[in-house]
């Protein structure tokens, strides 16, 4: 199945075997085989999130965990059904491309869990799905990024406006146009989520069209901006350290709450077939901002901060807004 599926499949268990050996029976006998099958290479920003969480989990001796990476739409049903067919009790993935072909595996193997990134909803009693909510952080840093801008124009690269990137970008906008309600916006969608020099090719566009801040919701928009010399926001992971004087923001998402979510539900022998977003909500840990103080305007700090403590208490409310953004 490895040579067919992906590139490579490994198995993530040396360190939590290790563990299970000395740890006592009834411990070992809770780890939770979870396999994970990623549609784009594991180094695809959002495939990354899920995949360092599930080898956390892995480390802390919660899961066994293997995967297959760069599985394709036609292969990702026939995958699915080989992990269940092996005793994985959770499978983690993506349907986006599969969401009528993913529910109807699901509905084959009753006695598994499938937790999918998904536009759709949950199915039955054991397809729960969640979505990419890192929008709270979004906005803030579109509040950050507000003041940066000499154009006014701001620009952002996206995958496919589905409702997941949609509501990112859109909260980004939202957060400039809270400091700047006359800023300007450009959009480009690359029509794949992982193609960096296509999304380089779009962010490179948009500067040409007089963009001068960019919000990177695909790899590949950062070189763009790093070669212009302008300034970009990452999304979901941390590109500080990759591009120091390019990247002043992140707006982090955190797979962890989720997985830690789907789990407890299964020792708990409930039913899995629900929507877990809402632990991608900054109050449960799913997202937040981290930024470079030195590159961002001192006087936006302060509201911003104001505005991300609200967040948290629930006094404010990040709009979520699933329309494509034009």
């Amino acid at each position: 199945m490895a040579q067919e599926l992906s590139r490579r499949t490994f198995l993530l268990t040396s360190a939590a075997g290790g563990l299970a050996l000395t740890a006592p029976r009834a411990f070992a006998q809770d780890k939770l085989k979870v396999a994970g099958i990623h549609a784009s290479p594991v180094e695809n920003a959002w495939n990354s999130r899920l995949h360092e969480a599930l080898q956390a989990a892995a480390k802390d001796g919660v899961i066994d965990y293997v995967f297959s990476e760069s599985v394709s739409s036609t292969d990702y049903p026939r995958a699915m059904r080989e992990y269940a067919e092996q005793g994985h009790k959770l499978i983690v993935g993506e349907s986006y491309a599969v969401e009528t072909a993913a529910r109807q595996v699901a509905a084959d193997y009753p006695a598994t869990t499938f937790l999918m990134g998904s536009s759709g909803k949950p199915a039955g009693d054991n397809f729960g799905k969640f979505g990419t909510w890192n929008h709270e952080a979004a906005y803030l840093a579109g509040m950050l990024a507000a003041p940066l801008s000499k154009s006014g124009i701001y620009g952002a690269v996206g995958a496919i406006p589905i409702p997941e990137v949609n509501i990112l970008i859109n909260a980004f906008r939202a957060g400039v146009k809270d400091v700047r309600p006359n800023a300007k916006f450009l959009i480009g969608f690359i029509g794949t989520f992982f193609d960096p020099p296509k999304a380089r090719e779009s962010a490179l566009a948009q500067i040409d069209a007089g963009a001068d801040i960019l919000f990177g919701e695909r790899i590949g928009t950062a070189d763009a901006a790093k070669e212009k010399g302008i300034k970009s926001v990452g999304s979901l992971l941390d590109y500080t350290p990759r591009y120091p004087n390019t990247v002043f923001a992140n707006a982090m998402w955190y797979f962890r709450p989720s997985l830690d979510a789907v789990i407890a539900d299964i020792k708990a022998g409930v039913k899995t077939g629900k929507d877990y977003s809402p632990f991608s909500f900054m109050k449960e840990g799913g997202n937040d901002i981290i930024f470079t103080k030195s590159m961002v305007v001192a006087d936006s700090i302060a509201p911003m901060e104001a505005k991300r403590a609200a967040i948290r208490s629930g006094s404010f409310t990040v709009p979520v807004d699933a329309s494509e953004p034009k």
